[in-house]
């Protein structure tokens, strides 16, 4: 999957399951994103490397790339 910091992921379902593997999933990024929800379209405040809109789309980013919201992305509803 990925190693390190310099990889990449090829959807957000990978990337969700690499931050729970490591166990950051429930802890808070250095500092909260805006993110526009891709299904309802809300706008929500990311405040987890792995957190859920509204709806319930859930979102993920690694803690090496928490500083870009272009890092972020969505692994499905609830998933």
């Amino acid at each position: 999957m990925h190693e390190g910091c310099s990889g990449s992921f090829e959807n957000g379902k990978q990337v969700v399951d690499k931050v729970r593997m490591m166990g950051f999933d429930k802890q808070p990024m250095p500092i909260p994103m805006n993110i526009e929800c891709s299904h309802c379209g809300s706008t929500f405040e990311m405040e987890n490397f792995s957190d859920k809109c509204s709806c319930g789309m859930v979102y993920g980013v690694t803690p090496c790339h928490a500083f870009d919201p272009a890092n972020v992305m969505a692994a499905g509803i609830d998933y």
